[in-house]
């Protein structure tokens, strides 16, 4: 099976957003992917569009595939490490806040293999 992978580290996304935006795009073809991804109204669209378009350069350069046989075989979002901040309250207290990242993988194979 020949597939290729991409990632991006540190995305300074809550994974739980990142994972609304990734549901739109798993198991679909890649003009597919791209399209939803493009006019998607969240912040994760084009941060996943760009892990997504790496997937595809890895496909056709290292292992020369076709984009049109292309599918998103796979999406994660991961939770990455929190910056954490705080944040001064009444009478001297503090509430903590966390700043969280993800990583992002996207592997993408070709269309043919997958229904085998």
């Amino acid at each position: 099976m020949r597939e290729a992978i991409s990632k991006s580290k540190y995305v300074r996304i809550s994974p739980r957003k990142a994972r609304l935006a990734a549901g739109l795009i798993r198991g679909k073809s890649v003009e597919e992917a791209n399209h939803q991804l493009l006019f998607c109204n969240m912040k994760a669209g084009p941060l996943l569009k760009k892990t997504l378009d790496s997937a595809v350069a890895n496909a056709e350069t290292q292992l020369g595939l076709d984009r049109k046989d292309l599918v998103v075989r796979e999406v994660r979002v991961d939770e990455g490490p929190h910056m954490k901040r705080a944040k001064p309250k009444c009478r001297g207290g503090r509430v903590p806040i966390l700043k969280r990242s993800s990583h992002f993988m996207i592997i993408v194979g070709s269309e043919t293999g997958s229904r085998g």
